[in-house]
């Protein structure tokens, strides 16, 4: 994918507005070809200085920016030279999904193995074992326990999880038979 095709795909987008912010967005979607300095970057997109070097630290905690640092032999002053690498962007999104799925398929196996309970005034849920240190009444408001059915969630979790399989090309039975 092109610098240029990258930086207009939406889902990328989206992905560094997560990563800066809504402040740190101009220097995250406008990245400058070769070397500029956090002042540079301030002046030129009329921005707080402080907010540019948030996101540029942001964007290298992320493997997204490079720095190098020269001293002015005369002041002794550092002046820090930041490179965007955006290169690396889809197999980041790509590491992303893959720790989604893990978690998503952690979340669905906690909402299958479990027994929960609701108030149906409060809306809280509690496991079957704090359900039963409370009587089946919630600790809130004195109501009634009941029985939740979470089946439409496990459902919903499951067709993400082979929406995520699917784009990520894993192959269910391949990847239990190496666990």
């Amino acid at each position: 994918m092109a610098f240029d095709e990258l930086l207009n795909d939406p889902v990328i987008q989206k992905y560094l507005h997560e990563l800066v912010g809504p402040t740190g967005m101009p220097v995250a979607a406008a990245p400058p070809d070769g070397e500029v300095t956090d002042e540079e970057l301030a002046e030129e997109l009329g921005l707080e200085l402080n907010d540019v070097r948030r996101a540029l630290f942001i964007l290298y905690e992320n493997d997204l920016a490079t720095y190098r640092r020269l001293r002015d032999e005369d002041s002794g002053w550092l002046t820090y030279l930041w490179t965007f690498e955006y290169e690396n962007i889809p197999e980041q999104l790509e590491e992303e999904m893959h720790r989604l799925l893990e978690s998503l398929e952690e979340r669905r196996s906690y909402e299958q193995d479990n027994e929960f309970y609701l108030c149906n005034n409060c809306q809280l849920r509690f496991e079957f074992g704090e359900a039963m240190e409370y009587g089946f009444e919630c600790p809130d408001c004195g109501g009634p326990l009941e029985t939740m059915d979470n089946q439409r969630l496990i459902d919903a979790m499951d067709r993400r999880i082979e929406e995520l399989r699917t784009e990520l090309h894993i192959d269910e039975e391949a990847d239990g038979a190496e666990a």
